[in-house]
């Protein structure tokens, strides 16, 4: 059997491509900042903590793999953690894959990345994706736009402010549109991915695009909860959020990721990549979406007891 090493296998979209490769009888071996965390995959895979500090140790976990699968990140500067530093960690990772002698990196990306970008996120992406391109090795480079399921946090919540308020803020004039992908079509792109050779860029949308305006009617819709839009300049509607993220303990949206949003930054061109529609899925699962708050501070900064 062939070794995949993949960067948070317990974590959302690692996990469901954990499954995946599993499926197809690949030997899996994960890094993760919290290795004590609860496995659902048991003795199946080896968990090891990242060590972006002891470069030789972070080689010798890799080395005997053939195929690395990279989704680590940084969705907002916390706690020394910032896009610098995430694109410094990167580098060190994808110099210990060269080390270790593996053929091929799958990494995932965002869309719309700029070297050139005023935003950091964004920037930093683009930096990462040129380190991989100059590595040398065989890879694939996945751009993903808003990834839905049941463990996501953009669709989850704006169903949880839905049920929860009579009316919804817009940022700027709801024009802007998003494309968004399912976390097992985009799992499915990762593993056929690692069984390629060729150097491709993709960009993982779903197919279907809407406004953000259309986005927050089909939610609202979907799980039965009328509500009225009100449009709002999107510095107000950013301190609304940044208000409630505070009695939450969470970041709601960080100004960055308005920008991006209001920028059209969530949507491409490009053929869809996915079969899954938003608007069926959520037909399906109405009953769950929104049900409960995603925390990102809880799920990625709270160590387990």
């Amino acid at each position: 059997m062939s070794t995949v090493v993949i960067t948070g296998a317990l974590s959302y979209t690692g996990k469901y491509t954990t499954q995946l490769l599993l499926i197809r009888g690949y030997k899996i071996c994960t890094l993760t900042f919290h290795p004590r965390r609860p496995n659902p995959f048991g003795g199946q895979i080896e968990v090891f903590p990242y060590r972006f500090d002891d470069p030789e140790k972070l080689t010798e976990t890799l080395r005997g793999a053939s195929v690395l699968i990279n989704t680590y990140w940084v969705r907002f500067p916390r706690g020394g953690h910032t896009f610098a530093s995430a694109v410094e960690n990167t580098r060190t990772l994808i110099r210990a894959a060269q080390e270790a002698g593996l053929r091929r990196i799958v990494h995932v990306s965002i869309a719309n990345p700029s070297l050139d970008s005023l935003l950091g996120y964004y920037r930093g992406k683009a930096q990462v994706e040129e380190a991989v391109r100059e590595s040398g090795l065989s890879y694939a480079i996945v751009r993903p736009t808003v990834i839905f399921g049941l463990e996501d946090i953009l669709i989850n919540n704006i169903a949880w402010f839905i049920r929860r308020f009579p009316l919804f803020g817009i940022p700027g004039d709801g024009h802007y549109r998003i494309r968004p992908i399912y976390v097992e079509d985009l799992a499915r792109l990762l593993t056929d991915a690692v069984e390629g050779e060729s150097r491709t860029t993709v960009d993982a949308v779903g197919p279907e695009a809407f406004t953000f305006d259309d986005l927050v009617r089909l939610i609202a819709t979907k799980i039965g909860r009328p509500t009225r839009l009100v449009h709002l300049p999107i510095p107000v509607s950013y301190a609304f959020t940044t208000l409630v993220g505070w009695f939450l303990g969470d970041v709601v949206l960080t100004w960055q990721e308005y920008r991006g949003l209001t920028g059209d930054l969530l949507a491409t061109e490009a053929p869809s990549a996915g079969d899954t529609r938003l608007s069926q899925w959520l037909a399906a699962h109405h009953d769950q979406v929104g049900r409960c708050y995603a925390s990102e501070i809880a799920r990625h900064f709270t160590r387990p007891s």
